[in-house]
């Protein structure tokens, strides 16, 4: 009787061991000159969280599907080049690792969304130090958790128009992601999130792209920290979002008619703390947003410093400095709801009697001119005028058309930002 019990566990354990496969990790090497020269076989005969190896070529195969938990390390960065056939990379499976390649030779569509590296419903996946060049969209993940995308050179051609461009790093209904440390360029939009939960955008670079450097909406509780956003069509729009944080990015000469560094449109509690706008078109536009706390910025050398419509409210402004900006302010209405406190105006000719380091008279943002140029675009051509100069002062002395309401009760006599040149 003994002697079948044992039986039966050795049977037992045999099936798990049958079921499960090998206890130890397999690593394959595929090379040119080697036993394994075809990527798509090696990743045919992989085992579940296997490691393949590739070593220094080109390996033109079509699309590459894995389909299965495993790491994929380019040695000498191989290329992958997809012949313009569709996507490049597919991923399929959690638990991959994609790291050291140059992906190219996507199917240019306006049909499918056909990407370098693709991810589908995968959890887990990272990609990691990748160079994607000339891809239609360069990295796309959809319906995945846990996503890490970090250290990738993300380049488009500068040369196609934009209607023949996809975005750099697209992720669609994701949550978890951590996208860290990328330079996206020459795309569509640079970084773009939709549905996207719980996720965080750190130390990248996204410049040059057609439309935006980063654009995201219905993406909730997100944060997005020390990247740089330069040169593109405009900066960043946040759209439809709540719980959503912004620190120490640097919005930076994000110029054109209709450009800004960053879009506030219909979002709830956010947070825009100790950021630079610097030469932008406009440097922040607030379009129907609640509950912004704007804390410690920079804005530097704008058109517009700050656009704030009428339709926001709750808005708190608190420790910024606006320096050497055509307009500091502009509004189309009058936006009571908001609040400024501690700011420092350059413009601010008031005067501290107290010796406490504000102003002893408040400080009214809004010009005159800015409020015409509001309603008359066209009148910017007169923004450097002696009589703009001379009715902006007259309003000031006494005011009859700038919103009554919206004034900085406590003006900083010295930036909290020092007066270096930034």
């Amino acid at each position: 009787m003994t002697g079948n019990r044992a039986g039966h566990r050795v049977a037992a354990l045999l099936l798990v061991l049958w079921a499960t496969g090998p206890l130890v990790a397999r690593t394959w090497t595929v090379g040119p000159d080697g036993v394994h020269k075809k990527l798509a076989v090696a990743l045919a005969s992989a085992e579940p969280h296997d490691t393949i190896r590739v070593l220094q070529g080109t390996y033109s195969e079509g699309t590459l599907t894995i389909d299965r938990p495993l790491t994929l390390i380019g040695i000498g960065r191989p290329v992958i080049d997809g012949g313009r056939q569709g996507d490049v990379l597919v991923i399929t499976a959690p638990d991959v690792t994609v790291q050291g390649f140059v992906v190219r030779g996507t199917l240019l569509s306006n049909i499918d969304d056909n990407a370098g590296i693709k991810v589908k419903k995968s959890d887990n996946v990272k990609i990691l130090d990748n160079v994607l060049e000339h891809c239609f969209f360069a990295i796309h993940v959809s319906n995945s958790r846990n996503t890490v995308v970090a250290g990738n050179s993300v380049l488009g051609d500068p040369d196609e128009i934009e209607t023949r461009q996809a975005n750099g790093i697209h992720l669609w209904r994701c949550s978890g992601a951590e996208v860290v440390d990328n330079v996206s360029q020459d795309h569509r939009d640079g970084i773009y999130f939709e549905f996207v939960t719980d996720s965080h955008v750190r130390r990248n670079k996204s410049m040059r792209n057609s439309r935006y450097g980063l654009h995201f909406m219905f993406s909730h509780r997100d944060t997005y920290s020390d990247n740089l956003f330069t040169e593109n069509g405009a900066g960043v729009a946040v759209m439809y979002s709540k719980e959503v944080e912004m620190r120490r990015n640097r919005f930076i000469s994000n110029r054109g008619a209709s450009s800004y560094g960053l879009l506030l449109k219909e979002i709830n509690d956010v947070v825009i703390d100790s950021n630079q706008f610097i030469n932008n078109t406009t440097g922040m536009l607030v379009d129907g947003c609640n509950r912004a706390e704007v804390n410690g910025n920079i804005f530097q050398a704008n058109g517009w410093a700050l656009r704030l419509f009428a339709n926001a409210t709750d808005g708190r402004f608190t420790g910024n400095s606006f320096i050497g900006n055509t307009f500091d302010m502009s509004t189309n209405g009058n936006p009571v709801y908001n609040s400024f406190s501690g700011n420092y105006w350059d413009r601010y000719q008031g005067y501290d009697l107290e010796h406490d380091g504000t102003g002893d008279v408040p400080f009214r943002p809004v010009s005159l001119f800015a409020m015409v140029n509001e309603r008359m675009p066209y009148a910017v051509v007169l923004s450097r005028s002696l009589l703009t100069q001379l009715l902006d002062r007259a309003e000031r002395l006494v005011p009859s058309m700038t919103p009554p309401g919206l004034e900085d009760d406590k003006p900083l006599m010295r930036s909290p930002h020092g007066t270096r040149n930034l």
